[in-house]
């Protein structure tokens, strides 16, 4: 109930698109090969950003 007023960190909120990126390039190398490589490509900068803020 109490997780209902938090409110979530940039770097939850970056680990939280780098996991749908990465789900939606697997669901992608089913049929597009290619845009599967982009969205992986998208979620590795998305986890350079993280571990920048982590530092």
């Amino acid at each position: 109930m109490f997780s209902l007023f938090k409110k979530t960190s940039p770097v939850e909120k970056l680990e939280q698109e780098y996991k749908r990126l990465l789900n939606e390039a697997f669901t992608l190398s089913k049929t597009n090969r290619t845009k599967s490589d982009e969205k992986t490509y998208e979620a590795e900068q998305i986890a350079i950003k993280i571990k920048e803020l982590k530092k």
